[in-house]
């Protein structure tokens, strides 16, 4: 059984930092995609950041220079250190690791960026 575990939210002063990791668990997930997406309230879901199974590191121009994604592929886990964090990046953000044929989502964790 696949379960994807996320961690470190909170909230934030603006220009604050958070760090999420997410673990994921169940199976051998070396070939998949891990990233990061986030829903802010009366939005939809979207995508944040992604790194592959060889290491290639994509980010949404938003966060670019303020996010940075990692992953340790003997223990599973996929992070994402956010800094200079601002108040439109309040959301709940969802870890996600996605194969050809399958994907998988964490349960959702709330981070808030406020005065």
């Amino acid at each position: 059984q696949v379960q994807l575990v996320e961690s470190g939210g909170g909230s934030v002063h603006p220009g604050g930092s958070l760090r999420l990791s997410c673990a994921a668990s169940g199976k051998t997930f070396s070939g998949y995609v891990m990233g990061w997406y986030r829903q802010a309230r009366g939005k939809p879901r979207e995508w944040v950041a992604t790194i592959t199974g060889s290491g290639q590191i994509r980010y949404t121009d938003s966060v670019k220079g303020r996010f940075t994604i990692s992953r340790d592929y003997d223990k599973n886990t996929v992070s994402l250190q956010m800094d200079n964090l601002r108040p439109e990046d309040t959301a709940v953000y969802y870890c996600n690791v996605d194969g050809l044929i399958d994907d998988f989502w964490g349960q959702g964790i709330q981070v808030t960026v406020a005065s």
